[in-house]
């Protein structure tokens, strides 16, 4: 058989999907748990994973097009502000499975090995939407922490601090329970190639350490927020024990004033 090289390309949108609410613009589709696949003539096919990423294979661009075209009648409040990230894999029946020279080599690239694929590609730009999303809320945190070590001080208002210390916890929480998909898919476990692949790509795409990078950058945040939190907080309690101060002063002088009239 010929080699041949197949195409990936993914696309990762800010919102995940309801796999249900997708479901009736796209009734050739299988669905499973985990993703939904629609077949696409002659050999390609899009895959629909629930954590906001599609990956097509060897699809055209203008039938690609369409199908997002499909996907945002659809979902008409899809955002346009999206990832995209493109993958090639060469199938040789004389090559070993393995990457070389940035490609993933296949002997055969079996239905159940192009899922592993997409799987793998559609995680990766998912994650890059999380580490711009992740890197925002860094930066933003990084501006509080300057100030403070320049003024000594925080903002007095921290209505703003409860807000944005919300936005950060729920981004953690939501990178943990949409990128535990890193786990190894059952396929994987199944066959000793599918795994061989699952892991190549994964170590291709540096996904534990992407994984690892964001958990802790939001740790991180999150400790600084809570450490500002505090820092304005003590601030209100000093300016109340001034008022508190004051008022008992003034309450003095009034009934010195009365004693004396």
């Amino acid at each position: 058989m010929p080699s041949r090289v197949h195409q990936f390309y993914a696309v990762a949108f800010e919102e995940n999907f309801s796999l249900r609410q997708i479901a009736p613009a796209f009734p050739e589709a299988r669905m499973s748990p985990l993703e939904m696949f629609v077949p696409i003539e002659p050999n390609g096919g899009l895959y629909i994973f629930p954590f906001g990423a599609i990956v097509s294979h060897d699809v055209p661009v203008e039938h690609r097009e369409r199908i997002f075209a499909r996907l945002t009648r659809a979902l008409p409040k899809l955002t346009t502000r999206i990832i995209r990230e493109d993958y090639s894999v060469l199938e040789d029946s004389a090559a070993p499975i393995g990457i070389s020279a940035g490609m993933l080599r296949v002997d055969n690239l079996t239905p159940q090995r192009a899922g592993i694929v997409a799987l793998t590609v559609g995680q990766s730009a998912a994650m890059e939407y999380y580490e711009r999303m992740v890197d925002s809320l860094f930066a933003r945190t990084a501006q509080l922490v300057d100030r403070m070590a320049s003024h000594g001080t925080v903002p007095y208002r921290i209505t703003p601090l409860h807000r944005f210390i919300g936005e950060a916890i729920s981004s953690r929480t939501e990178v943990l329970a949409v990128l535990h998909l890193l786990d190894k898919p059952d396929a994987a476990w199944e066959d000793p190639a599918m795994d061989l692949i699952y892991d190549d790509l994964r170590d291709d795409f540096d996904l534990v350490d992407r994984y690892a990078a964001l958990t802790s950058k939001l740790q991180s945040i999150q400790d600084s927020l809570v450490l500002v939190l505090d820092v304005a907080r003590d601030r209100r309690l000093v300016l109340l024990e001034v008022v508190v101060v004051l008022l008992i002063l003034l309450e003095i002088i009034l009934g010195v004033i009365h004693f004396t009239a």
